[in-house]
């Protein structure tokens, strides 16, 4: 995945400890990694709601990490992007398996990024539709 990002963003991941990152709590896995498309799976497995089913908050984290994905391979590599907004609809309950979410740019801008985000199950339902919007601003000053 980091073949896309600038040299400047990879030396500022580069010391983050993967056990503190969401992605990796959540079991999230990049599959396809590109600015006009993002493609990751979840497992339901450990991202259930008390009534066995994926919990609606792991598919706004999928959805979030995806297009958080797309808006930073937009923005260039002098720019960060931060979400705003993020809206999910959730249109059907998974049980067991893995989701696969698929992000894509609705609006490329100077000053925002907004992505469509797709939440499919293992039978290739739609089960949620997300869309989140980032801002793309200067890297803080150090």
């Amino acid at each position: 995945m980091t073949e896309h990002l600038s040299e400047d963003y990879r030396e500022r991941i580069a010391g983050l400890d993967p056990s503190q990152q969401l992605n990796d709590k959540l079991g999230i896995s990049f599959v396809e990694v590109g600015p006009e498309r993002v493609v990751a799976t979840m497992p339901v497995d450990g991202n259930r709601q008390p009534y066995g089913l994926l919990h609606g908050g792991a598919n706004a984290a999928l959805a979030e990490a995806l297009g958080s994905t797309v808006a930073a391979l937009n923005a260039g590599t002098d720019k960060m992007t931060v979400g705003f907004e993020l809206s999910c609809t959730h249109h059907r309950g998974v049980q067991e398996g893995t989701v696969t979410g698929t992000a894509v740019p609705l609006h490329v801008g100077r000053t925002t990024i907004t992505t469509e985000i797709v939440l499919t199950d293992e039978a290739g339902r739609r089960t949620c539709t997300a869309r989140l919007s980032c801002i793309v601003r200067d890297y803080p000053k150090e």
